[in-house]
């Protein structure tokens, strides 16, 4: 420690407590990587009636919802409680007040696992209050740190706490909702990635690219980068109310257009080397792929929407959220950014899950095998991550 460190760097550096609570990354990607593992298999078994889950949810919808408000949510909490200290400058979340929110995430896995027990109001009220809390609490140190141009993200937070509420009262009720809620829920993390993912995988290869003396770099964030931003807020949104609409469609076509002409900016197919980099490309590659198999599915119902809601779900959110997870613990453990063997095959087998998804409402007689296929490679992904990154979650910084 030096008198030029920051305070905040040098009270973060005097920390005593637990490694695993030092920073809001380390117990909620280790919680999200073992949920992904776990809740995958639980929800098959219970599918397939080898197992009962006690839950108000079916488990489809339990398996649905624990992905975006369980696995997902837990994702945003280690990379915004991770992120905004460094935006604001003010100190982390750590320590008790840490624990006693991850206990809180925790408990709503619980709760929803047995809410048919404990009754669905119950299970709401401990399952909605994760994210509401996680959501004032960062809208507190953003009003605190007055860092208004990172608000969105903490707005997108709330807004996920919304459609979590939303799938909540569509079973207290009874009421037919068409899907809305889950529609909104993918538009938060798909629309997070739009904005940050925009942000963070041309500058990362620009890093990564200067550092080897290429002079061919990413394009700047420019007008059309805002442009495309909010073509694809708007086809989101008009998706969320209007799913079937044939202008809901057209701009998701639109968008899907823009997204991919955004990333050919971003030089990734000189990223080979590097498969950190790599897959921050391929899994943005999700967004394009997503949005314009929703627009063929409007327009070609025979395509099922299904096939393109699993681009967004297991492509592009479970993908960038494993790169994220494991660029970030690498980083801020003080590991070197090089991901090894064990990280190269998570991506590949993270992507082969999404791929089988995809695909298998579109292959027949060979859908159940390639749907399990797909599961397998998905928990093999996330076993790998733990793996390979489980000890840096624990440990202190090198």
């Amino acid at each position: 420690m030096t008198p030029s460190d920051p305070p905040e760097s040098r009270s973060r550096r005097a920390y005593s407590g637990p490694a695993l609570l030092s920073l809001g990354f380390r117990p909620f990607f280790l919680f999200a990587g073992i949920w992904a593992a776990v809740s995958l298999p639980l929800a098959l078994a219970a599918m397939f009636g080898y197992l009962t889950i006690p839950s108000a949810f079916d488990p489809m919808a339990w398996h649905a919802h624990e992905l975006l408000f369980g696995y997902t949510a837990a994702v945003m909490a280690g990379f915004l409680l991770t992120a905004i200290p460094n935006w604001t400058g003010r100190l982390p979340l750590r320590g008790w007040p840490l624990a006693g929110l991850a206990a809180l995430w925790l408990a709503g896995r619980a709760a929803m696992a047995a809410s048919a027990s404990i009754g669905p109001g119950i299970a709401a009220l401990i399952d909605v209050s994760f994210l509401f809390v996680f959501g004032a609490a960062v809208l507190r140190e953003i009003v605190a740190g007055r860092n208004w141009r990172n608000l969105p993200p903490v707005l997108a937070v709330l807004v996920f706490a919304l459609a979590n509420a939303g799938s909540h009262i569509a079973i207290l009720t009874g009421m037919e909702t068409g899907g809305m809620e889950v529609r909104l829920a993918i538009l938060v993390p798909a629309g997070l990635i739009t904005m940050i993912g925009g942000r963070i995988v041309p500058s990362f290869t620009r890093n990564w690219l200067v550092k080897r003396g290429a002079t061919d770099l990413p394009a700047p964030f420019s007008r059309f980068d805002g442009a495309v931003l909010i073509l694809t807020l708007a086809a989101l949104a008009a998706w969320v109310l209007l799913p079937e609409s044939a202008v809901t469609g057209a701009l998701m076509a639109t968008a899907a257009a823009g997204n991919l002409i955004r990333l050919g900016r971003w030089r990734g197919t000189q990223t080979g080397a590097e498969s950190l980099v790599w897959v921050l490309h391929l899994a943005y590659f999700w967004i394009p792929l997503g949005l314009g198999l929703i627009a063929a599915s409007i327009w070609w119902p025979a395509l099922p929407q299904s096939a393109a809601i699993h681009a967004l779900t297991a492509g592009a959110i479970g993908s960038m959220t494993l790169a994220v997870m494991s660029r970030a613990t690498l980083g801020h453990s003080g590991r070197d950014l090089h991901a090894g063997a064990g990280l190269t095959a998570a991506y590949l087998l993270v992507t082969f899950a999404a791929l089988g998804r995809v695909a298998a409402p579109l292959a027949g007689a060979t859908e159940a095998p390639l749907l399990g296929l797909a599961a397998l490679a998905w928990i093999a992904a996330f076993v790998l991550f733990l793996i390979t990154c489980g000890r840096a979650l624990f440990g202190r910084r090198s």
